[in-house]
């Protein structure tokens, strides 16, 4: 496992690749919350924003994930059960916080993942006009 690339995968490149495109700016593998001892992919601070780019086998996509594990077959269900949990948290914990917490498959498409992204960050945008203006 630890030869596995942790930052800067595939799907996180493609993903990073259109919001810039869009004219996003964010920042990359940072915590959103100081106390709280994860790192988001992509992060908007000032939208409050935090981007997840979860691996299907990692995060146990309903799709692509559920597949039998032929070595040390005892550990994964509960190792991928523990990583559900820990994102549910994390998502619980950002909500409290005012974020707003943006899951993105390994295998979605990065133009439809950007436009969800997109979407929850102008929506940020969209309200603070209201409340400035």
């Amino acid at each position: 496992m630890r030869g596995l690339a942790r930052r800067d995968t595939g799907p996180e490149l493609a993903l990073r690749r259109v919001l810039h495109r869009q004219g996003l700016r964010y920042f990359v593998h940072r915590r959103p919350l100081p106390e709280l001892r994860r790192e988001a992919d992509v992060v908007f601070p000032k939208a409050k924003v935090a981007v997840f780019v979860d691996g299907c086998f990692w995060h146990g996509c309903a799709e692509h994930g559920q597949r039998v594990h032929r070595t040390n077959g005892w550990y994964w269900p509960d190792k991928i059960e523990r990583n559900m949990a820990r994102d549910r948290n994390t998502d619980a914990r950002l909500s409290a916080a005012g974020w707003v917490s943006v899951r993105i498959w390994e295998h979605e498409d990065p133009n439809r993942a950007a436009s969800r992204v997109g979407d929850a960050v102008s929506k940020d945008r969209r309200i603070s006009k209201e409340v400035d203006g």
